[in-house]
């Protein structure tokens, strides 16, 4: 292990976290915003020079060379960072906007996680099939509107249309998380496989830890009045707007599905098996 990698990498990721989650309190002028967003940065392209100079990387970036791998993987930043914030802000706006309690908050979760679960077998029979070209497109459409229909909340919005809406989002959800993980998978070469899947699995906890801040931080920068006797419509303008930057995030993730090959898993896995082969006879020839 590389502890020089391992302090840099803990001070880029963290300095970027703490600076946008800072911004809500203290605005984007604060030492605490800026300083953090500079350092953070610094640190980032420190470890990720550090990384191409090790013989085992923590993280190895080359696998990045891969255009489809790397298409795909900001695919999954946007969707998981997509699913941790909307799981985070529409509790609060329930519970502290709109006068839900923690029961009916649960209450409307419940159908869409279920619907991930009860989807997943079925998902996965459909990308054998057809790939993940189709699947993404379709759900990431779904996302697209399901978010902008999240747009609109009021104090009298009903539990009914909440329910409904984050159920139909998490169906689209269900379509594209693992399918665009696997299509990126499969553009790799056998070696590089377990380091495309740490590099996934990072990016989507780093998308979705930051991208979570920065919608929490514009919710709350966005508010009309926060004080105790506020009008709770005024609050959640912030709910609207941080779900109109949402929309947007998730539109660009399906503009990039466009750009997926068509191609089954199987022909995937045959087209890399033969590069690797043709490489192979080239290091033997010129040996």
């Amino acid at each position: 292990m590389d502890i020089p990698s391992i302090i840099l990498s803990t001070i880029g990721f963290g300095g970027l976290l703490f600076g946008f989650s800072s911004a809500g309190d203290y605005g984007w002028s604060s030492p605490y915003v800026i300083v953090p967003l500079v350092i953070g940065p610094i640190s980032l392209v420190s470890f990720i020079l550090r990384q191409f100079q090790l013989a085992q990387p923590i993280l190895e970036f080359r696998v990045f060379q891969n255009k489809i791998f790397t298409i795909t993987t900001v695919i999954g930043m946007i969707v998981f960072m997509g699913l941790i914030s909307s799981e985070t802000i529409l509790p609060i706006y329930m519970q502290k906007m709109a006068g839900f309690s923690a029961f009916e908050t649960g209450i409307m979760i419940m159908p869409g996680a279920l619907i991930m679960g009860m989807m997943s077998p079925l998902t996965g029979r459909i990308f054998d099939k057809i790939g993940a070209r189709y699947l993404a497109i379709i759900g990431l459409s779904i996302m697209t509107i399901t978010t902008f229909m999240f747009t609109n909340l009021t104090a009298n919005t009903s539990l009914t249309y909440l329910t409904i809406v984050f159920t139909i989002r998490m169906l689209g959800m269900s379509m594209v998380m693992m399918p665009v993980t696997t299509a990126g998978l499969n553009q790799l070469p056998k070696r590089l496989i377990p380091h495309g899947t740490a590099m996934n699995n990072t990016m989507r906890q780093v998308a979705a830890s930051i991208g979570t801040a920065i919608l929490i931080t514009v919710m709350t920068a966005t508010q009309l009045d926060t004080g105790a006797s506020t009008n709770p419509n005024d609050m959640i303008r912030g709910v609207n707007i941080a779900f109109y930057v949402a929309t947007f995030l998730t539109a660009v993730a399906l503009v990039l599905s466009f750009y997926i090959k068509r191609s089954t898993p199987a022909e995937d896995r045959a087209r890399v098996a033969k590069t690797e082969l043709e490489l192979e006879k080239r290091k033997n020839r010129y040996a």
